[in-house]
Order: structure tokens, then sequence, then C-alpha cells
């Protein structure tokens, strides 16, 4: 029995280590795969949570976007408003300002050229 067996029994030793091996191997590989797969269910709530974050950010800007629209619009009619305003208020301080100068000559005496030259020569000797 020594030859044949001797070497049976060797084989038997060589492929016990070989699988204790192979078996260390793959309890390692388990270990990592377990550790990825806890990143991965980690990194997954993260994203899960950042879309959503995305998805409020945007709507949110959206609505930021159009009140920052509307407010432009107001503005704008507004200043174009007030510049209309302005014009007018120009154009009827323009025409009232000649009504007064009408008015005023309207209302001066119609003096002779001899009445003129007494309230000057009175206004001489006052």
């Amino acid at each position: 029995m020594s030859g044949p067996a001797a070497a049976l029994r060797g084989y038997n030793a060589e492929l016990r280590e070989g699988l204790a091996e192979l078996r260390g191997r793959r309890e390692e590989l388990s270990g990592r795969i377990r550790e990825e797969e806890a990143e991965r269910s980690r990194l997954q709530g993260r994203i899960g949570a950042l879309t959503e974050r995305l998805a409020r950010t945007t709507e949110s800007l959206a609505r930021h976007l159009a009140a920052r629209g509307e407010l432009d619009r107001t503005i704008a009619e507004t200043e174009a408003a007030y510049g209309k305003i302005l014009e007018s208020s120009q154009s009827l301080l323009d025409v009232l300002k000649g009504e007064i100068g009408n008015a005023g000559k309207a209302s001066e005496p119609q003096s002779t050229s001899k009445e003129k030259e007494k309230q000057a020569h009175g206004q001489k000797h006052s």
C-alpha cells in the first residue's frame, strides 16, 4: 500500500488543501460582496434623497423664475406708465405757464403813453 495508497493519500491531502484555499478565497470574496452591496444600498438611498431634493429645487427654481419674470414685466409696465405721466405732466405745465402768461397780459390795463409818462414821473418824485 505504500505506492498507490500513499499517492492517493497525498492527492487527497492536496485536494483538501486546495479546496480549503478556494473556500477561504470564496469567503473573502463574499465579505467584499456584502460590503459592496451595503455601499450600493447606501448610495442608492443617497441618490433617491438627492433626486427628490433635485426635483424640489427644480420646482422652486421654476416658481422663482416665473415670479421674477412677472416682476420684470410689472416693473417695465410701471416705468413706461410713469414715463407717460411725466410727459403729460410736462405738457400740462407748459400749457399752464402759457395760460398764466396770457392771463397776465389780458389783465394789464391798456394805458396811454401819457399815462405811462405820468406814472413814471410820479415815481421819480416819490
